[in-house]
């Protein structure tokens, strides 16, 4: 039987449509509906590497006016707890991409947190593109 695919309008093509696509999905729109993120200002699945030279690729980077990173979007699937360990894997990326906000979402939970001078504090919402 042939997988299931959704398209993703940020790459322009069908994907295979697992548990995390389908979170990765649902956050695209909240990203473009609910927090007014332009979607040409969007790009999913972003090819990192990291300082060790292994590959990664962060799930969604939001860039800025200016076209520098302004957030990264980490995608877990339902099932997935929101942990110290998906922080930690966002914050990796920031390492590379040095962005103002971070969330993590598994469609169940969402976190948004933004940088207050060397560190990453938790917001009480998810900021309009509009306060970015």
């Amino acid at each position: 039987m042939p997988q299931e695919t959704v398209y993703d309008p940020l790459r322009r093509r069908e994907v295979a449509l697992t548990p995390e696509e389908r979170v990765r999905q649902w956050f695209i729109g909240v990203l473009s509906e609910e927090m007014g993120v332009p979607m040409h200002l969007m790009m999913s699945e972003v090819a990192l590497t990291l300082p060790s030279g292994k590959p990664q690729r962060a799930d969604i980077v939001v860039w800025g006016r200016n076209a520098e990173p302004l957030v990264i979007v980490e995608c877990k699937r339902p099932d997935v707890t929101l942990d110290a360990a998906v922080a930690d894997q966002a914050l990796r990326y920031n390492n590379i991409l040095n962005v103002r906000y971070i969330i993590v979402t598994s469609g169940v939970a969402t976190y948004a947190f933004g940088k207050k001078e060397d560190r990453f504090e938790p917001l009480a919402r998810l900021p309009l593109w509009t306060e970015m």
